[in-house]
């Protein structure tokens, strides 16, 4: 059990698990939108408090500025100029602004000298700074020094009393943002406790949605490892989602496969069983007859030695197809390809069966309609070609005939061989490449049938990656079209 449990964490954190995968996904969909958004508000805020800060304290620098102005600050004014302010007051409310921002207030005339400074060090100095230039020209400068803990800003000391606006002085103040960073402290304290209650709840429901959302590929498992116990033979089913549906059915596809296949070698096995035995027992009776009759003339061993010989040659016939089939069906079964004329190929296989056509006197005729040049397994393709004429020959009637055709396009060939004999029933058709299958038993056991020359026939077709297709009308004849790829790929 522990080990059991070992394997199972080994493979949830080395992200084999799908399990894993899911709860991480759900755990980075869950964590990252969060933190995004605590750092987005934080810095929003942020941002927007400077912002207020700035505009307050330039609303009450530029009250004070035109305070400096009406009241002849910079003595640019002639003698006995209304003054409604007294320049001590101007001062004081210079004072309060420092004071009340923590910070420092400057005012610099157009002569870049300092007029007042609330720390009283630069009062009479002279200041060259880029931000005071810029201010001259019309532009007010605002930085934020977060690290030193300061907002610095420029304001314009305009007179509007003239036709038009003149900058007589500028004032360059420094405050305080201690009160920013202090909220910001205790925003992000509060975001950060928000945050580690939203991780440990998002992993909560990670896990909880990870374990519930690979149940049914848990249910899709265990039913396998049922079947794969033998413990269950039914047919699976698990339709929670569109991916377990398609892989039960998959598995149910391969499950009656798998049936059909231990069916079709217990049939196998029974028929080769019946099939050998037929012969044996066959033996056996002539033997026994013979060695019941003590003075048997030499006519009748040599009759009874002959269905000896017959039903041992019919014995050889059938070990040699089952062992051809065998070989056939060998995964590492390779083609041998080559180059070959099809054309030739046919002529040659139809010189050797001719002899027997003309035994039933059966016309054997050829028609090519073009050259065909193919890249087969010569040996494979005399098998389907001899097997597919030497039937059509051998389930002919007397005075029939066979049509052999040879037909080609860019891709594939097509050989095709027609007969004017027996025919197959509709219901037989289905079941005329299954091995030992014969459609009349009888007349298959005089003509020395096996019922393996058709499966025989197609699996070398399908080794070719191929087709077979057969048209039959019983009492009439059938027709059998092989469909064969001009250049065929070796299997490994």
């Amino acid at each position: 059990m522990a080990g059991k449990i070992f394997q199972e964490m080994k493979k949830f954190l080395s992200l084999r698990s799908l399990q894993a995968r899911f709860f991480l996904i759900m755990l980075v969909a869950g964590i990252v939108p969060s933190v995004v958004m605590r750092y987005g508000i934080l810095g929003s805020y942020e941002e927007r408090s400077v912002q207020n800060r700035i505009a307050n304290v330039q609303n009450q620098l530029m009250i004070v500025g035109s305070h400096l102005i009406s009241n002849n600050y910079f003595n640019t004014k002639p003698e006995g100029y209304n003054r409604s302010v007294s320049r001590e007051v101007i001062d004081a409310e210079l004072e309060m602004i420092s004071n009340l921002y923590e910070g420092r207030v400057m005012i610099i005339n157009s002569s870049l000298k300092v007029v007042k400074d609330t720390y009283g060090i630069s009062t009479g100095k002279t200041i060259i700074s880029e931000e005071v230039i810029q201010c001259f020209q019309g532009e007010n400068i605002s930085n934020y020094d977060k690290e030193h803990g300061y907002i610095e800003m420029t304001t314009p000391i305009i007179d509007t009393s003239a036709n038009s606006s003149v900058i007589e002085g500028v004032m360059l103040t420094s405050i305080s943002s201690e009160a920013i960073s202090a909220t910001m402290t205790v925003l992000d304290r509060k975001a950060g406790i928000l945050g580690n209650l939203m991780l440990v709840g998002t992993m909560a429901m990670a896990m909880v949605l990870s374990v519930v959302l690979t149940k049914p590929f848990n249910r899709v498992t265990e039913a396998i490892n049922e079947v794969n116990a033998g413990y269950s033979n039914e047919r699976i089913s698990v339709p929670d989602y569109a991916e377990t549906v398609h892989i039960v059915d998959a598995f149910n596809q391969l499950l009656d496969r798998m049936r059909a296949l231990d069916t079709s070698r217990q049939e196998f096995v029974e028929n080769v069983s019946h099939e050998l035995k037929t012969p044996m027992a066959a033996i056996k009776v002539l033997a026994d007859s013979l060695l019941a009759q003590q003075d048997a003339p030499a006519e009748l061993y040599r009759e009874f030695l002959e269905d000896i010989a017959s039903e041992i040659d019919r014995e050889n016939r059938i070990i040699t197809d089952l062992l051809a089939l065998v070989k056939m069906e060998k995964k590492a079964q390779e083609l041998s390809i080559v180059s070959i004329n099809v054309n030739d190929l046919v002529e040659l296989i139809l010189k050797r069966l001719r002899p027997l056509a003309r035994k039933k006197d059966v016309e054997v005729v050829f028609e090519s309609m073009r050259p065909v040049v193919a890249e087969v397994d010569e040996v494979k393709m005399s098998l389907i070609m001899t097997n597919l004429v030497e039937n059509a020959i051998k389930y002919n009637k007397e005075h029939g005939w066979v049509r052999v055709e040879l037909d080609a396009d860019y891709q594939y060939f097509v050989f095709k061989v027609s007969d004017s004999g027996l025919g197959i029933p509709a219901e037989s058709l289905a079941h005329i490449y299954e091995r030992f299958y014969r459609v009349d038993k009888s007349h298959s056991r005089e003509i020395g049938g096996t019922g393996l020359g058709l499966a025989i026939t197609k699996s070398a077709v399908l080794m070719h990656r191929g087709a077979i297709n057969v048209t039959s009308v019983e009492g009439e004849g059938s027709s059998f079209t092989v469909k064969i790829p001009l250049t065929c790929v070796a299997a490994g």
